[in-house]
């Protein structure tokens, strides 16, 4: 069993999302096209998230050979650790090549767990655009640019401000769409920036009350999911159940439960 420093692990990804978000904004700033489709027309790839990957891939490599590797744009890499890194390298691509700030760099570093499901133990979300880099190590406070932040506490569902998005699989928008209208004579707002990992974010730091969202990948959400737990926002899926690609559900337990049933 590797022994884990989770607050090196932290650093680690801190520095390399640092890195990694300089050289997407400089490729934003030199003017980014749409390189290839995946799922749907809608889910697109750019010059830069591949560019932007192989970079951190590079990095995680000289430093940590013998990890392993999940990323978004370039699949996965197995390792003799009990390491794996999970890495969206520009979370909002859509936002990304629009020109909105609302994009990010999302590290995680995580180990497995007897479930399968797996455990972050260190995580950074940088948004170079927005100069934020939010970061946590488990069992640590959760931070945004180096200060100390907590979700929401003691918000009844009519004062939620909530955050979600909609998924690129058109098959699914019907339901989400019916969620959203449900939801909606019952909470303070909606917020739709576009870009999981900074909504999820945006809960630990109270800037939201809460996030929800069907169809995330989890190298959207590994790094920031870290980030709202240890900030005290409660993050699985319905029930008991872990996050995961069905729903990832965020905010202070007691407004968790009251949102719960409109996502049944």
């Amino acid at each position: 069993m590797t022994t884990i420093d989770a607050l090196k692990l932290l650093d680690i990804a801190r520095d390399i999302a640092v890195e990694a978000g300089e050289l997407a904004a400089s490729m934003r700033s030199a003017g980014i096209s749409v390189a290839s489709t995946k799922s749907s027309q809608l889910d697109i790839v750019t010059q830069a998230d591949t560019k932007v990957e192989a970079l951190i891939r590079q990095r995680l490599k000289d430093l940590r050979p013998e990890d392993a590797f999940l990323g978004e744009e370039s699949g996965d890499d197995t390792g003799t650790s009990d390491i794996t890194w999970i890495v969206d390298p520009i979370d909002g691509t859509v936002n990304y090549l629009y020109g909105s700030p609302n994009y990010a760099v999302s590290i995680a570093a995580t180990v497995p767990t007897p479930d399968g499901v797996g455990q972050a133990v260190a995580g950074c979300v940088y948004a170079p655009a927005l100069n934020a880099q939010y970061t946590a190590a488990l069992g640590q406070p959760a931070h945004l640019n180096g200060m100390q932040i907590s979700v929401n506490k003691d918000v009844p569902l009519d004062r939620a401000l909530v955050a979600t998005g909609f998924t690129y699989d058109l098959a699914k928008r019907d339901r989400q769409k019916r969620t959203v209208a449900e939801l909606v004579p019952h909470i303070r707002d909606f917020r739709m920036v576009g870009t999981a990992s900074l909504d999820i974010c945006a809960v630990a730091a109270g800037i939201v009350d809460a996030h929800y969202m069907r169809g995330l990948p989890i190298w959207d959400y590994a790094a920031a999911a870290l980030i709202a737990t240890q900030a005290g926002a409660f993050v699985g899926g319905l029930g008991k159940t872990p996050p995961s690609a069905d729903l990832i559900l965020v905010a202070n337990p007691e407004l968790a439960k009251a949102l719960e049933p409109f996502l049944l």
